[in-house]
């Protein structure tokens, strides 16, 4: 008889092995997987992951990938129960390249130690200049060492979305007045 240790080892090999395929497959371009996990509860394994692209991961790329997984894990004997999310508005900085990437973005950031006073920092993101992760606070530019910091996210400020909104609408009826039908 197969053990349920046994089973959720293989389901979870299959769940990595599934995951690197789809960040392949054409079918899938641009898609990122932010964090993943597989984690044994109460004997069946929970597999856990969040999905970005350029653009955002709407509910459809999430079925799609949830879709694709399940296709395959169903092959095998073990319980599973699957989490397909969005990294969303607030994605966290997981890796170095992420720093870079959201260079010029508002970012929260929490070390685990105290750096000027403080463990929470919020500010636009400059980059990495090595180890370190470059801050532009209102006092100046604060570095922040990689190995001090415990959690990074996006800073989503719905007030910038509302004053673009504003901004567009205001360019297309000048357009209009310019160019009337």
């Amino acid at each position: 008889m197969r053990s349920v240790a046994r089973e959720s080892t293989a389901v979870a090999v299959a769940f990595e092995r599934e995951l690197d395929a789809i960040v392949h497959d054409p079918d899938f371009a641009g898609l990122e997987i932010v964090a993943h996990y597989a984690q044994p509860r109460r004997g069946s394994l929970t597999l856990s992951v969040t999905i970005d692209r350029p653009g955002g991961a709407d509910l459809a790329l999430c079925e799609r990938v949830a879709s694709r997984l399940n296709a395959q894990l169903a092959r095998l004997d073990g319980a599973y129960a699957l989490q397909v999310e969005s990294a969303g508005l607030d994605r966290s900085l997981v890796r170095g390249s992420d720093y870079e990437r959201f260079s010029g973005e508002r970012v929260r950031i929490v070390t685990s130690l105290t750096v000027n006073g403080g463990k929470t920092h919020r500010g636009i993101l400059r980059g990495l200049r090595g180890e370190t992760v470059v801050l532009q606070t209102e006092s100046g530019e604060l570095l922040l060492p990689l190995a001090a910091i415990k959690t990074a996210n996006l800073e989503y400020d719905p007030r910038a979305d509302l004053r673009r909104d504003k901004l567009q609408r205001k360019q297309r009826h000048g357009n209009d007045r310019k160019h009337p039908h």
